[in-house]
């Protein structure tokens, strides 16, 4: 009744009107004119020891933000130690001779400040946010990190545990994977293709990092950008200081060799074996940033991908199906630029959507753009640039970012300006100019046996595996082989190991090998989720080859039973197994499968591979039969070199073994010395590791 009477006085105070007499409109309203951006007003000075000082007084809030950047990115990075600036950056605030990382921590948080670092390309940047009536904290803060930072050893391991982590999912998606070997094929030996590797981050030093920040993180050349609720005089005041005798300047920059020359456009095709989809990435470098083709060269690309209503997006995503999304972007960097195209397709359409894409680009390069495109993008552009400069903290590194590129002192003042200004004719001749189309680098990642014979058609293909390795028509389809399992491993012994998830614990497996009269007997118990999921087997094995005798499983899933028993014998395996149903019961099947020679049991991967002969750059093609599915299922070893790893039980020196062909991914690191061990397993892509106690 409440909210009737509401409505009803609702109604009785909005005037009323004969439908027929209401007049809609039928064209959108016209913009308002462009408004004037309210930049505030910044300051610059040159100080005495070659820092560069920018302060941007911005009373509306009462917060400050501070950003202090060096030439210092991964493009200085010693070759084989790419990564090197990005470890750098993050042992920056992880304690110094008078604050540890934690108290450091807790004396910006505790101000609700934030007090950070970062790498990219071309610069290293300590960042810091607080309250304006907390300035001289920051202040003091980033002058200990400077001038103090001790760079700890357990830190180091600690971040480069937090590197190899990332970089090991980064690895799983095959975007990422496109991203850095796109990267590598335009810029060739110049430092901006490079890539940090598990070698690059593992060859890095508590050494390295000290000298990179004593020699690349001086005054002279460095940008200090101060923005929010100061006065120049009182930043003068704090840098002198904060850094006072601070001085010097980083080494002379090396010239950096120039990127390769393309003679013709080609298909680089990553074979990513299992693939349902392919991911497409094209384009070329561009120009330097202050080459005022960016202007009209950023509309062409905002029209050709920018977007949900660029042509890539609407033509490949809204009218062929193709994908969820299809996007171009042009990028600066301090050197040499580029441009690029990306797309995620099915394998089956790969082919027709490389062509659209190619079809697109001659559009933009040979086409003036539409009155309502040209507009559309424009709009975007001009009218989404105030939303960047809103903050103290945004202020900052939009100068920042000016400064360091070099864009000029009235580049974010009339940044807008100069994009309304583009023409239809300005934006075709920087389209023309900026993407070579008769020398694109296309690199395509996915199952390269169903997709070589779709996108030779297009251009010449060269094919490669994930880590760039030249590959043959024929390797595709790689043959299983058996492999002669070394009898000096099979020595009795327990190995107990804790299971992460996402860094916690959550469970245990402990996998034993002992010796009967004639058989060799492997039992492995796990138990997760403090008993949610319990898992006991054991295989009985021929300890003249370790070829696969008797299976016997039982598992509890949620207080479910299942139980799997197999005999393996005459080249067949018979005996029943169940599979888990989505409602948490199991279906049992029985089974009775004739297996190629050499097949292992697929719960035997542990057991059998430290048996392997294995040495860095060896791979392995062997047949496993699974029980859970009732198949023959082919994994694919690929041998690393080996690497200190460090696990509960201790350091090992460990081959680092990529496993493919199983329903997840994953890596195995098995130690060097007999007898050989598992000593940590990581799932690609999933926050899950598995290693060894004792």
């Amino acid at each position: 009744m409440e909210r009737l009477l509401v409505l009803a006085v609702l109604l009785s105070i909005v005037p009323s009107f004969p439908l027929a007499s209401q007049a809609f409109p039928t064209q959108p309203p016209r913009p308002t004119p462009l408004s004037p951006v309210r930049f505030p007003p910044f300051k610059e000075a040159a100080l005495a020891a070659g820092l560069q000082l920018v302060v941007v007084e911005h009373h509306e809030q009462p917060v400050v933000s501070v950003s202090l950047s060096f030439r210092a990115g991964g493009i200085y990075d010693p070759l084989g130690k790419e990564g090197l600036a990005e470890l750098v950056a993050e042992l920056l605030t992880k304690g110094t001779t008078s604050r540890s990382a934690e108290q450091m921590a807790a004396t910006i948080e505790g101000v609700g400040g934030s007090l950070a670092a970062s790498a990219s390309e071309d610069f290293l940047t300590i960042s810091a946010d607080a309250l304006s009536d907390q300035v001289e904290l920051v202040f003091d803060l980033l002058g200990d990190v400077l001038r103090h930072a001790t760079f700890p050893e357990s830190e180091l391991a600690l971040a480069r545990t937090r590197a190899l982590s990332a970089l090991a999912l980064e690895l799983s998606q095959p975007a990422s994977v496109a991203g850095r070997i796109f990267a590598k094929e335009i810029y060739g030996p110049n430092p901006y293709g490079r890539g940090a590797t598990r070698a690059s981050y593992n060859a890095v030093t508590r050494d390295d990092v000290a000298q990179f920040a004593a020699d690349r993180l001086r005054p002279a050349g460095a940008l200090l950008v101060v923005a929010g609720d100061v006065t120049e005089l009182r930043v003068r005041g704090l840098v002198e200081q904060a850094f006072a005798g601070w001085r010097g300047g980083p080494p002379a920059a090396r010239a950096l060799p120039p990127p390769p020359a393309t003679a013709a456009t080609d298909i680089l095709l990553v074979h990513r074996s299992g693939s349902t989809q392919a991911n497409i990435v094209l384009g070329n470098t561009t120009i330097l940033p202050t080459d005022p083709v960016y202007y009209p060269g950023r509309i062409a690309t905002q029209v050709l991908g920018g977007g949900a209503d660029s042509r890539l997006f609407l033509i490949l995503r809204e009218q062929k199906g193709w994908t969820y999304g299809a996007y171009a972007n042009l990028r600066r960097y301090r050197g040499l630029g580029y441009w690029q195209a990306t797309a995620e397709v099915r394998n089956e359409v790969a082919d027709s959507a490389l062509s659209e894409l190619l079809r697109q680009l001659d559009r933009i390069r040979t086409q003036a753009i539409s009155d309502s495109e040209l507009a559309a993008a424009k709009g975007f552009l001009v009218g989404s640039f105030p939303l960047t400069i809103e903050t103290p903290s945004q202020i900052a590194g939009q100068v920042a970012n000016a400064k360091l590129l070099g864009l000029g002192d009235d580049y974010l003042r009339l940044y807008r300006e100069r994009l309304s200004a583009v023409t239809p004719l300005a934006a075709r001749a920087a389209g023309a100019r900026l993407y070579r189309r008769g020398a694109l680098t296309i690199v395509v990642v996915g199952d390269a046996a169903q997709l070589y014979d779709r996108l030779k058609v297009i251009a010449p293909v060269r094919l490669v595996d994930v880590d760039g390795k030249p590959l043959t028509t024929a390797e595709l389809t790689p043959k299983a082989a058996p492999v002669s399992l070394d009898p000096a491993q099979f020595g009795p012994h327990i190995d107990s190991s804790r299971v992460l998830f996402q860094g916690n614990p959550v469970g245990t497996s402990v996998a034993t090998v002992r010796r009967t009269a004639d058989s060799l007997v492997y039992t492995e118990h796990s138990n997760l989720g403090g008993g949610a999921f319990q898992q006991q087997v054991t295989l009985v094995l021929d300890p003249a080859d370790g070829s696969s005798r008797r299976l016997d499983r039982v598992t509890i899933q949620q207080g479910q039973r299942s139980e799997t028993h197999l005999t393996y014998s005459g080249g067949r395996v018979k005996g029943r197994s169940a599979t888990s149903q989505p409602d948490g019961s199991t279906k049992p099947f029985d089974i009775d499968t004739v297996l190629p020679p050499g097949t292992i049991d697929e719960d035997a991967v542990a057991f059998s591979v430290p048996a392997f002969p294995l040495e860095s750059g060896k791979s392995f093609a062997v047949n496993f039969f699974s029980p859970s599915e009732g198949i023959v299922k082919l994994l694919t070893f690929k041998v690393g070199a080996q690497e200190s790893v460090v696990v509960p039980a201790g350091t090992f020196q460990a081959y680092h073994i990529a496993v493919t062909g199983s329903r997840v991914p994953f890596v195995m690191y098995v130690s060097g010395t007999a007898p050989r061990r598992v000593v940590k397993t990581e799932y690609v892509g999933q926050p899950l590791v598995v290693e060894l106690v004792k």
